[in-house]
């Protein structure tokens, strides 16, 4: 398929804008019968009739409307980029932040709250695992990526990783579930509720495996949201920082058991080193 003409579209542009092809000819500096072939020609293209004439104005139809929409943003993106690449943008695109599902809801609050309220905080939230999110952090798709663990070496993709924060992990659940004495005792008893694929699973495997224990898991969920709300629910114990169940703990709803698993879970903040990083990026990542 022929590609689309953007000198046609930015003519139609300024035609549209000035309602009048003498007038919009004389701005653009060219001759009237020069624009007129231009704006046949992108009609031609588009298949579609673009202005009806009214009187000795022209008045866009309604693909002319839907045409003119996305040519302003055709060209107003032309100029952020122009702006952006030589450093002199008014205007910031969203920080486009990835962040592993299994991570805290409540960290990623905090991480965002220097952003949040501001009339230039645009945010875009994805989730995804590890592997998913470095691969558009590396194309760009992403501008930083909050995770528990530094990226691998021996890759062609140097990443930059900044520790934010750790949590101790510990035991959550309802009061009557934690009415055990010891870590062997919950483990050994009690459903627990254990987050898949993070530092906090590594973690507790590794300690049933000390203990030599087989653990009674209730539910493997790849959502700290989820974790949060089955063990509000009394669905078990959650294996947990206690950043997840923050509102929960302070309604003593849920209680913390008195154990030291000696499970800590980091948490980093994922960028790849850029010419032109987010405008943004330095202000949540220095809080």
């Amino acid at each position: 398929m022929a590609t689309l003409n953007y000198h046609h579209l930015r003519y139609f542009r300024e035609v549209a804008s000035e309602g009048h092809l003498g007038h919009a000819a004389a701005r653009l500096n060219v001759s009237q019968s020069a624009l007129s072939t231009q704006i046949k020609q992108l009609e031609q293209r588009l298949d579609q009739a673009l202005f009806d004439r009214v009187g000795r104005t022209l008045v866009l139809t309604e693909a002319g409307r839907i045409a003119l929409d996305h040519a302003d943003r055709i060209f107003d993106a032309g100029d952020d980029l122009l702006a952006t690449l030589s450093q002199n943008s008014t205007t910031r695109p969203p920080l486009r932040v990835g962040a592993l599902s299994t991570l805290s809801r409540n960290f990623q609050l905090q991480f965002l709250r220097p952003l949040l309220g501001r009339a230039e905080g645009n945010i875009v939230l994805k989730s995804g695992n590890t592997a998913t999110l470095l691969a558009a952090l590396e194309t760009l798709a992403l501008d930083v990526v909050l995770t528990t663990e530094v990226p691998p070496s021996g890759t062609s993709t140097i990443f930059a990783a900044q520790k934010l924060s750790e949590q101790v992990v510990g035991m959550h659940a309802r009061p009557d579930l934690l009415r055990h004495g010891s870590i062997r005792a919950v483990l050994e008893n009690a459903p627990l509720i254990v987050p898949t694929e993070s530092v906090i699973r590594t973690g507790f495997e590794n300690l049933a495996a000390r203990l030599g224990v087989q653990p009674r898991i209730a539910a493997d969920v790849d959502d700290m949201a989820m974790v949060r709300l089955l063990t509000r629910e009394g669905a078990g114990v959650a294996i947990a920082p206690a950043v997840v169940l923050a509102d929960e703990i302070a309604a003593g709803t849920v209680v913390t058991a008195p154990f030291d698993l000696g499970i800590v879970e980091p948490f980093y903040a994922v960028t790849l080193p850029r010419k032109y990083p987010h405008p943004a990026l330095q202000d949540v990542l220095n809080t």
